[in-house]
């Protein structure tokens, strides 16, 4: 077996989130140390990328914070992330939605997928 994988198999940490693609909203819930101690910060946000796979899996999540847009990456396997919501399913073509980052106001609305 490759060593590689076999130390990632070994300090990967195994959590069930649900299913999400790009464009879907979510809130991830991260865990924040400060000095001694620890709170929940909740980050809410568009899923722009998944990229990634098994124990190597990243997400990017873009969220508007005034008028700056902020990018967070997490890694799905991080011992920090408590929990991830979806919030809304959005119906996009693409993996991985970069144009969203230069529309603003309406342009950068997404349209929300039906069941």
């Amino acid at each position: 077996m490759d060593l590689v994988k076999l130390v990632e198999q070994e300090f990967s940490t195994v959590s069930e989130y649900p299913k999400f693609n790009a464009g879907d909203t979510i809130t991830v819930s991260y865990k924040i140390k400060e000095g001694n101690k620890e709170r929940i910060q909740k980050f809410r946000g568009v899923v722009i990328q998944v990229r990634g796979r098994e124990n190597t899996k990243t997400f990017t999540i873009r969220k508007m914070s005034g008028n700056i847009g902020v990018e967070r990456i997490f890694p799905i396997n991080s011992p920090f992330i408590d929990s991830i919501e979806v919030n809304k399913y959005g119906r996009v073509r693409r993996k991985r939605i970069f144009y969203l980052r230069d529309l603003t106001g309406k342009k950068a609305r997404i349209k929300e997928k039906r069941f």
